[in-house]
């Protein structure tokens, strides 16, 4: 092997990156992280855990600790066996011959900024948001995109939960085992969740709708307070006080660079066989960027490992 050839990329630094990057450096691989930028909206370094407050549901961590300080203890933990991190952007990649070719930077340059014998990649998913003013302000501050992460801090809240597929209604049903009352905002006069997702919220007590409606705006200094609803058929507005929204409108999965490359599902998340293999002999995914179910830090962290162990193997077997 060429010694400008790393044995293995690493493509993102989330829960699922930098666990592939601890076993994989143990297995003496000698990983490259490329963590991303932290102007990046999609491969943000840390992933979604860097702008998540408490985290409570960590095993280990029985008093919790900030999403920000768990990710640095796993990018450290990953640099105490020798990763190599690096605060670089992945702009174009080539994965149809081997050494694979990864560009940083400009994309359209002739010759890549690196070459890998196998690469993982963990880019992780962003939540669709709801692209108001203060939004983001308030993530972690009353704004969540996951019940199972925030639920136990809303107990006795009014809580908002926008969308009307099964994603918002699993929320909403979740959230009433801890708030005082839930309303679902749809902007349909119908829900396009599965029927028995329908009748178990209809069924709830805590549960109430707020159709043909859309989010306008959020209010709230420090901590969200209300927000106003408007009504899409008249117009006409009205002020909701919750102190809890849940935008439960969708994810996107951090992929664009790796259209074409790997085989994806229809929403564009990567398709993984056996473990984090994809289609393409010596790429694996783990995290998020595969993942349309759970969406966990301890699930991502899981399936960074298998992708080590999947890539070592694999290395194993080309090399002898």
């Amino acid at each position: 092997m060429s010694d400008d050839i790393h044995k293995l990329i690493i493509v993102g630094s989330g829960p699922a990156g930098l666990t592939a990057a601890i076993y994989a450096a143990r297995a003496s691989l000698d990983p490259l992280v490329l963590e991303g930028e932290p102007s990046s909206t999609t491969d943000q370094p840390g992933g979604a855990l860097m702008t998540t407050t408490e985290v409570e549901n960590y095993p280990g961590f029985p008093d919790g600790i900030m999403g920000p300080d768990l990710m640095l203890r796993f990018k450290e933990q990953a640099q105490r066996f020798g990763t190599d991190v690096r605060m670089e952007k992945v702009s174009r990649v080539d994965l149809s011959a081997r050494p694979f070719r990864l560009w940083v930077g400009d994309p359209d340059a002739a010759e890549p900024t690196y070459r890998a014998e196998a690469v993982v990649i963990s880019t992780g998913a962003r939540p669709v948001m709801l692209e108001l003013p203060g939004e983001q302000e308030l993530v972690g501050h009353g704004v969540s995109t996951c019940a199972t992460c925030d639920g136990f801090f809303f107990r006795d809240h009014d809580i908002a939960v926008v969308g009307g597929g099964d994603s918002a209604l699993e929320e909403a049903l979740f959230l009433t085992k801890f708030a005082r009352s839930v309303t679902i905002v749809h902007r349909r006069d119908e829900l396009r969740a599965s029927k028995i997702m329908q009748e178990r919220a209809f069924a709830n007590e805590k549960i109430s709708f707020a159709w043909n409606s859309v989010v306008d705006a959020i209010e709230g200094k420090g901590s969200l307070s209300s927000v106003r609803l408007r009504d899409v058929q008249t117009d006409e507005t009205r002020d909701l006080p919750v102190t809890g929204l849940f935008v439960a409108i969708g994810h996107r999965p951090n992929t664009d660079v790796f259209k074409g490359q790997v085989a994806m599902d229809d929403g564009g998340y990567i398709v993984t066989d056996a473990g984090s293999r994809t289609d393409v002999e010596g790429v694996f995914a783990c995290g998020d960027v595969q993942d349309t179910v759970y969406r966990q830090a301890i699930t991502a962290a899981g399936s960074g490992c298998m992708a080590a162990i999947d890539a070592e193997r694999w290395l194993e077997a080309q090399h002898g």
